[in-house]
C-alpha cells in the first residue's frame, strides 16, 4: 500500500519554491541601479502556485495551479501585479475553501455533490506552466490541453478553444515564426490519435486543424518542441503514459529505454514525416532549430538528460552524474531528412536548463543562447533551482564562447530576451529573470545587458512578494 500523501514533505511546496497565496499589486516598485529607459513594456512569468494545500499527489513542475506574475517597465520606472489563472476547478475550491482535486498521479476527482455536474469527474485544468501573446491573445499555456485567455491586467476571461478549431488544446510550448507570424503548436493525448499539430495564423484563425502525426501508436509525454522554415521538429522519448499504473499507485508515465528515442520532422507543408531514431534520451526543453542550408540537414539544439525524472531528482545536481554524466547538457543534434539519421553532440556538460534565444530568430540559426545554470558551489539546490546564468556564443561549429554571471545567494529563473527597440542585432537588448535571495526570500526581477551580460544586473526591480521558482515567461513590448 502506498503511503499517505504528506504535502510537508514535498520539496518544491516549501522554501523557495513554497505557493504564494496573495495577490498583490505595487504601483511604483524600488529600484537599485537604473532602469533602462528602451525597456517599454511587460515581462511576465507563469509557474505552479497551488492555491490551497495539494491533496492525494504533487507532481512538480506538471501540477499546481497557475500564478502569472507581471512587471510593467516604462520610462525608468516599473510597477508589479500577480494574479492567478482562475479556471472553473480553481473557482470551485475557491467556494469550498480547500483543494478539491488531487494531484496528477493520485487520480482524485470529485463528484457531482461537491462540483456539480458539469466539473464532475473531470480532471482540473492546470494552466501553470508558460505565458504568450499571439493575434492579440494573452494565453496561459497548460502541458498539451486547452489555455486560458488573460485580460492585459492578468484577469481570467475563460477557456480558448480557438472557434472551436483546437478543442483538445495545444501545447505548453507553441512556438511563433517571426516572418510569418504563425503559431505552430502540437497536442498529445492518452486517446488515438495521439499525436496532432496544427497552425493558427498571425490573425488568431486556425489555419490547419489537428493534424495526426503518422506513426505515433502509444501515447507519449511530449513538453517541447522546435520549429524550422521546413519543419516542426518533435521528440519522443520513451516516456510512456501507464495509466493501469498509475490507477494503482504508481507513476503515470513509464520510461521504457529500450525503446529508443525518436525525433520526428513534421514538413510544415504538410508532406510525409521524417523519422530519425536514436538511443534514449529525454528533453524538457529545446533552444531552437533550423535548416542548414548547404546540406538540407536539420540542426537541433536543446538540453538532454538521460532519462525523464518527475518530482524528487528531476534535474537535481546529482541526478546526471549518478547516470551516464556524459548523456547531460548542452546538445546539439543534426538530423539527416533523407537518411532518417542524426548524429548527437554534448557540446557543454554543465547541469543547465530553461535555454532561451532572441525569439526574433526562431526556426533561423542563432548566435547566443542563455540559460540557467548550476554554478557547482551551493550546496542544497533543490532539483529545478539554479545560481548562476551562462550564454553561450554559436556557430556552425557549436560553441565558440561562454560567459558566466555568477548569482551568488540569488536563486535564479529562466532568462527572457527583451530586444532594444528597433534593433536587429541580436545583442542589443537586455536579458530579464525573477531571482530570489537564499538569505531572506526576497523576489527581484533581474536586468542584465544584452552586450555584456556577464558583468550582472544594471538594475534589480523589488518585487513586493516572493516569487515561486520557475517556470516559463515572455517579455511582451508595449504595442503601438
Amino acid at each position: 500500500m502506498a503511503p499517505a500523501f504528506d504535502p510537508t514533505r514535498v520539496a518544491h511546496l516549501a522554501g523557495r519554491f513554497a505557493p504564494v497565496t496573495a495577490e498583490v499589486d505595487a504601483a511604483d516598485c524600488e529600484v537599485t541601479g537604473e532602469l533602462p529607459h528602451d525597456l517599454d513594456g511587460v515581462y511576465l512569468r507563469n509557474g505552479p502556485n497551488p492555491r490551497f494545500t495539494p491533496i492525494g499527489s504533487y507532481l512538480y513542475p506538471l501540477d499546481g495551479d497557475g500564478m502569472i506574475h507581471g512587471v510593467w517597465l516604462s520610462e525608468g520606472r516599473a510597477r508589479y501585479r500577480n494574479r492567478f489563472v482562475r479556471t472553473p476547478a480553481m473557482v470551485a475550491e475557491e467556494k469550498a475553501g480547500h483543494a478539491l482535486w488531487g494531484g496528477l498521479e493520485s487520480m482524485i476527482l470529485p463528484g457531482a455533490d461537491e462540483v456539480g455536474d458539469e466539473l464532475a469527474d473531470t480532471f482540473k485544468p492546470l494552466p501553470d506552466i508558460n505565458v504568450v501573446r499571439h493575434a492579440g491573445r494573452l494565453l496561459a499555456l497548460a502541458e498539451s490541453d486547452c489555455p486560458f485567455r488573460m485580460s492585459p491586467g492578468l484577469d481570467t476571461l475563460g477557456k480558448e478553444k480557438f472557434d472551436g478549431r483546437l478543442p483538445a488544446g495545444i501545447t505548453a510550448h507553441p512556438k511563433i515564426d517571426p516572418v510569418t507570424g504563425e503559431m505552430v503548436v502540437f497536442c498529445y493525448a492518452l486517446d488515438p490519435p495521439h499525436l496532432t499539430w496544427s497552425v493558427i495564423g498571425p490573425d488568431g484563425a486556425v489555419r490547419r486543424g489537428p493534424t495526426p502525426v503518422e506513426g505515433v501508436d502509444e501515447p507519449r509525454m511530449i513538453h517541447d518542441m522546435a520549429l524550422t522554415e521546413r519543419y516542426l521538429v518533435i521528440t519522443l522519448a520513451p516516456a510512456f503514459f501507464d495509466i493501469a499504473a498509475a490507477m494503482n499507485g504508481g507513476s503515470f508515465v513509464a520510461w521504457r529505454p529500450e525503446r529508443g528515442t525518436r525525433v520526428a520532422l513534421i514538413p510544415r507543408d504538410g508532406g510525409p514525416v521524417r523519422w530519425a531514431d536514436d538511443e534514449a534520451y529525454w528533453l524538457w526543453h529545446t533552444v531552437n532549430a533550423y535548416d542548414d542550408p548547404a546540406d538540407g540537414r536539420v540542426v537541433l539544439d536543446y538540453v538532454q538528460w538521460p532519462r525523464l525524472a518527475l518530482g524528487p531528482g528531476a534535474g537535481s545536481p546529482d541526478h546526471h552524474r549518478a547516470r551516464n554524466a556524459d548523456q547531460h547538457g548542452l546538445t546539439r543534434a543534426v538530423i539527416d531528412p533523407a537518411a532518417g539519421s542524426m548524429r548527437r553532440t554534448l557540446l557543454d556538460d554543465a547541469r543547465v536548463e530553461l535555454p532561451r534565444i532572441d525569439d526574433r530568430v526562431v526556426g533561423r540559426p542563432h548566435r547566443r543562447l542563455a540559460v540557467a545554470a548550476d554554478s557547482g558551489r551551493t550546496e542544497g539546490l533543490l532539483p529545478g533551482e539554479y545560481d548562476a546564468l551562462r550564454w553561450y556564443d554559436t556557430g556552425s561549429d557549436g560553441v565558440t564562447g561562454t560567459r558566466t554571471w555568477d548569482a551568488g545567494d540569488l536563486s535564479v529563473g529562466e532568462p527572457v530576451f527583451a530586444p532594444a527597440p528597433g534593433s536587429r542585432d541580436a545583442g542589443r537588448g537586455h536579458w530579464l529573470t525573477f531571482a530570489t535571495d537564499r538569505t531572506d526570500d526576497s523576489s527581484w526581477l533581474l536586468v542584465l545587458p544584452g552586450e555584456d551580460p556577464g558583468a550582472g544586473p544594471v538594475a534589480l526591480v523589488r518585487i513586493p512578494v516572493r516569487v515561486p521558482l520557475g517556470l516559463h515567461g515572455a517579455w511582451l513590448p508595449t504595442e503601438e
